[in-house]
């Protein structure tokens, strides 16, 4: 065997090596060059250039929850539309920048070039609505009212409609389940402002350009439940708007649903019976304005008298929240908005204050007994009632003699509690006190929760108001420059009262005391607070928490979150004269001043408690006021410029009881007529999928009503005993109220 020298294969590997090393460097070499072309010599060019590419999101906006009744019918849901959509990005591409495609777009749709030229044009502070105000890479909707033709048209002629796409897309309804309107309890949605999305950038639920927001009611108050997570795919653009590459993408994660304590049965009812009695009212004659009462606005509220939770909520003038869908018009807008509408946007339950009248004296009753009277003792219920040659009549100017605090109540004695107030004044220590008074009348009302907000969940509860001496000082304090300017001291009523303001506005006068006594004077309180206050009385003392939402449930159904009562307060009286109060009020249904509305009420097996009250409002007709409450549900309605308590609210209210409890006329109790006899406890059903279970609404409960009544005789019970308030008569033997403004003659209530 020949061995070969290592030596041998050397220079050859060398050889390699040197060409392998030559290779290396060269390509070292380029790069190097090409690097300092690009980075030096051409790099700002480059740079330039690149600074163009970017990241730009698309949104898929995400399912907002559904709000549902009690039982599961939906108040507000979302249904599907045929949306058409014109992407700018690609209309871009065109020659003509898309002006092509979307004219033959807006003759499909029966709209105008220049129509769909302005939905897509994008919003700057030049160019006037509409126009678009989202990201211009995002699918901008032209309308979301096309017909399956049109969108069929626009499908199967794709080469003709580049960047257009006709697509179904969840939007939101309001159904008005059995025509129970709810508009001011729900609310509405409009798009997210850039003030908004800015500051709530760096919280937990940040905005997105396309979101929808609730602006009012339920829809405000949960909107952070409801609205869910919008979907965004990222997409890297280069500086011509072009495509260039998916950055990520996140999914859409649909809204919750909110189950409320609203029932849509009795809320149709209190809808129907609220118009029905301010229709009534507007036929009657107002002797002191010699014309009929103008009923401008009412409100009711049906609320459990255990928990607080809102069974009914109506306020009237109403309106159609889908007006709001998709965006309102100018129209519409001016409509909601303007003076002669009436501001329906407005939730007069919760938003609306007015003098309580005598319906407040359940607050001076137990004000009374606090500050030391005896329930049972005996006060004058005088005719008439004089303080500094001012005469402040009684109710009807009836004399009842000795009387105690109950039955003071039962018959609306104003001159009882016109005296107990003068006598604390004077305790006190008049108009010039020393030291601190005791003003039990006042403290009485803070603890009764009045001057403040309930703490219902619905947004912007106005908080009444308890004209105290501390109001009293801020009130004069922001006034005393303009009474000072316009008071006279023989002018008119108005400028004499002015003058009188001027002088001592922030003292606490014998007149002050004596109209607060009975809920006029300055005193403010809403609905939904003595709704509050009537429904402690039923349930034992406790104050809650009105509530509308009762559980938000996850969109799958696994987590569901219930919403509890919850109380903020105890009424400042014994278990004793709770007890008192108690046995008074259900005189007034029976015996008192509401026994007229409650004949036939079935009183041993659904005991009825009310209160009726007529405010006076200066420059204006009388508020009509009736308080009422069962062992189940408390109901207070109030109509403005409406007449007297029991004459123009109640009949609405005993026909809202009957349909809860299925009473007739007659006082027959008719079960499978009832309504809601009992407050609902469970949550409706929840299905595997996450849907919940509705029962279905079969007819509108006021036209079946309606139809019932035209083919009965008249005199015959309507289902579950409801019938218009129009066909209750007035016995004028017992209608107190009615008579109480005729006969005041020359009684108006001064200050002294």
């Amino acid at each position: 065997m020949t061995n070969i020298p290592e030596t041998g294969r050397t220079p050859r590997v060398q050889i390699r090596l040197v060409v392998i090393q030559i290779l290396v460097l060269s390509l070292l070499g380029t790069l190097g060059g090409r690097l300092w072309y690009l980075q030096i010599r051409e790099g700002a060019e480059y740079a330039k250039e690149a600074s163009g590419n970017h990241v730009q999101q698309v949104v898929e906006p995400a399912v907002r929850g559904s709000i549902l009744d009690a039982r599961g019918v939906p108040l507000a849901d979302n249904e599907t539309r045929l949306v058409v959509s014109a992407s700018r990005t690609e209309l871009l591409k065109q020659k003509d920048d898309g002006d092509a495609v979307l004219a033959k777009l807006a003759a499909v749709l029966g709209m105008t070039a220049e129509e769909v030229a302005q939905k897509v044009r994008l919003c700057d502070a030049k160019t006037p609505q509409p126009c678009w105000n989202g990201s211009p890479y995002q699918p901008i909707p032209i309308t979301d009212e096309a017909t399956p033709k049109q969108a069929l048209q626009i499908r199967e002629r794709a080469e003709d409609f580049p960047g257009v796409t006709a697509e179904p897309e969840a939007m939101r309804r309001y159904p008005s389940p059995g025509a129970a309107n709810t508009a001011q309890v729900l609310g509405y949605l409009s798009p997210v402002t850039d003030e908004e999305i800015t500051k709530a950038q760096d919280t937990d639920s940040p905005f997105l350009r396309s979101d929808q927001v609730g602006r009012s009611g339920l829809e405000r108050q949960y909107d952070k439940e409801l609205r869910g997570k919008a979907g965004v795919t990222r997409y890297e653009v280069d500086n011509l708007g072009r495509v260039i590459g998916e950055a990520e993408a996140d999914a859409a994660q649909p809204g919750s649903n909110l189950v409320t304590s609203i029932d849509a049965r009795v809320q149709r009812v209190a809808e129907y019976e609220l118009n029905e009695a301010m229709k009534e009212a507007r036929k009657q004659h107002d002797r002191n304005t010699n014309e009929n009462y103008k009923a401008d606005a009412g409100a009711v509220v049906v609320m459990e008298a255990r928990t607080g939770r809102v069974v009914a909520m109506a306020s009237n003038p109403n309106y159609d929240p889908n007006a709001w869908v998709g965006g309102i018009s100018a129209k519409d807008y001016k409509k909601l908005t303007g003076k002669s509408s009436n501001y329906p946007l407005l939730n007069r339950a919760i938003q609306g204050q007015a003098a309580p009248g005598s319906i407040f004296k359940v607050v001076s009753t137990a004000a009374a007994v606090q500050a030391g009277y005896d329930f049972d003792g005996r006060y004058n219920c005088s005719s008439s009632y004089s303080v500094g040659g001012q005469v402040f009549k009684n109710f009807e100017s009836q004399n009842h003699g000795p009387i105690g605090l109950g039955r003071a109540l039962e018959v609306s004695c104003d001159t009882v509690f016109y005296s107990l107030a003068h006598r604390e004044w004077q305790k006190d220590g008049g108009i010039d006190p020393k030291g601190k008074p005791k003003d039990y009348f006042y403290k009485t009302a803070h603890q009764f929760g009045l001057g403040k907000e309930t703490g219902i969940d619905l947004p912007n509860e106005v908080t009444g108001r308890v004209p105290d001496r501390e109001w009293k000082q801020s009130y004069w304090d922001a006034n005393k420059a303009g009474w000072c300017k316009t008071g006279k001291k023989n002018g008119s009523y108005v400028e004499m009262i002015a003058y009188e303001n001027c002088l001592e506005g922030n003292k606490m006068r014998a007149g002050d005391e004596i109209n607060y006594s009975i809920g006029q004077g300055d005193t403010l309180v809403t609905p939904i607070q003595m709704a509050t206050i009537y429904a402690a009385i039923a349930n034992g003392g406790t104050l809650y928490d009105p509530t509308v939402g009762k559980a938000i449930v996850s969109p799958d159904g696994r987590t569901v979150q219930e919403i509890a009562p919850k109380a903020h307060g105890k009424l400042p009286v014994t278990k004793q004269t709770l007890a008192q109060m108690d046995d008074a009020l259900a005189g007034v249904a029976t015996r008192g001043t509401a026994a007229w509305r409650f004949g036939g009420w079935p009183q041993d097996k659904i005991e009825m408690h009310a209160k009726t009250g007529t405010a006076e409002v200066y420059g204006k007709q009388t508020t009509s006021w009736f308080a009422t409450y069962t062992k189940d549900y408390s109901i207070v309605m109030t109509i403005s410029q409406g007449g007297t308590g029991s004459g123009a609210s109640g009949p609405a209210v005993r026909n809202i009881y009957d349909a809860l409890y299925g009473v007739s006329d007659t006082g027959v109790i008719n079960k499978k007529n009832a309504l809601l006899p009992t407050p609902q406890k469970a949550l409706p059903k929840i299905k595997t999928d996450g849907t919940i279970a509705s029962p279905k609404i079969s007819k509108d409960p006021a036209k079946e009503q309606q139809t019932y009544q035209k083919a009965t005789p008249e005199g015959t019970p309507a289902p579950g005993g409801t019938q218009p308030a129009a066909t209750v008569a007035s016995p004028e033997s017992t209608n107190r109220d009615t008579r109480r403004r005729a006969r005041r003659r020359g009684s108006r209530r001064k200050r002294t």
